[in-house]
């Protein structure tokens, strides 16, 4: 079937896109290795420093509202979340991880913007650290790749 269809996808290349990301700082010994990952991978593919902006805040459950508010905005191509929620003894972290990941999607619907979910949710605190520079790689990485990526298929699908 060569020939017979287009095939679109996203590019690697951040050069030219402002993205934004929102780190958590409860669980920040996690978060800072995804940031590190995060902003290492969007320097690599020619994000300039003035187009990356680092937004913090207490901890996964203020991710949704901030990502919604800077994807609403329109002054960015993608928005990365990123932080770490692990489970513990109480139901907590089925609370905190289900409204994560919700805010987060309805955030990209409703802006039509990118918006990744770098948010790593565990049950033990040795998984985060195997997929924030571990034996996992680190999805902080993954999720800026995911971001340009994404962007650079919207601008394609846009125009």
């Amino acid at each position: 079937m060569a020939g017979t269809h287009r095939i679109i996808e996203g590019g690697r290349s951040a050069k030219g896109f402002r993205i934004a990301i929102v780190a958590a700082r409860f669980n920040h010994f996690v978060v800072e290795k995804l940031l590190a990952g995060a902003v290492e991978t969007l320097t690599q593919a020619g994000i300039s420093a003035q187009d990356l902006d680092i937004i913090r805040v207490p901890g996964a459950y203020e991710i949704p509202l901030t990502a919604r508010k800077l994807a609403a905005s329109k002054n960015y191509e993608a928005v990365i979340t990123l932080g770490a929620v692990i489970r513990g003894g109480t139901p907590h972290f089925d609370y905190v991880a289900g409204e994560c990941a919700r805010g987060v999607s309805q955030a990209a619907r409703d802006s039509g913007i990118p918006v990744i979910f770098g948010v790593l949710t565990c049950d033990t605190l040795e998984q985060a650290t195997e997929r924030a520079g571990g034996a996992h790689g680190n999805k902080g990485a993954d999720s800026a790749l995911a971001a340009i990526e994404m962007a650079d298929l919207m601008r394609k699908l846009d125009s």
